[in-house]
């Protein structure tokens, strides 16, 4: 049991840290937001991204938060982490660039069995 909380704590730290500090960049690094013209997309778009990427992650990290709701968030940022590997695939940039969101794809796939593994233990 202590191993699978440590793994859900981590993973979903992991996660919440890097959605935090993305949303942090897309607000104040103009390289970030030349890099959402580069993609293709409106200005927006970014602000809205980095809005929600905030309230995301403080819903996976907030304990208090039901379980319903976490699902929705883990939802939206899996359809984020597909959403980027395609938008830079896409665009022509490098595997390495492409190839970042689904590696947190797969932290976040860790995060969320643990939480489910977590829940049908208590």
């Amino acid at each position: 049991m202590k191993t699978n909380k440590i793994i859900y704590w981590a993973t979903t730290g992991i996660i919440s840290a890097m959605m935090i500090f993305s949303a942090y960049g897309y607000f104040s690094n103009p390289d970030m937001k030349a890099a959402f013209v580069h993609l293709g997309f409106p200005d927006y778009f970014r602000i809205e991204l980095g809005v929600l990427k905030v309230f995301g992650a403080l819903t996976l990290i907030i304990p208090q938060v039901p379980n319903k709701i976490k699902s929705f968030a883990y939802f939206g940022f899996a359809l984020t982490f597909v959403s980027a590997f395609i938008a830079h695939f896409a665009s022509g940039d490098p595997a390495s660039v492409s190839a970042t969101p689904i590696t947190f794809l797969v932290i976040l796939g860790v995060s969320f069995y643990f939480q489910n593994k977590l829940k049908v233990t208590k």
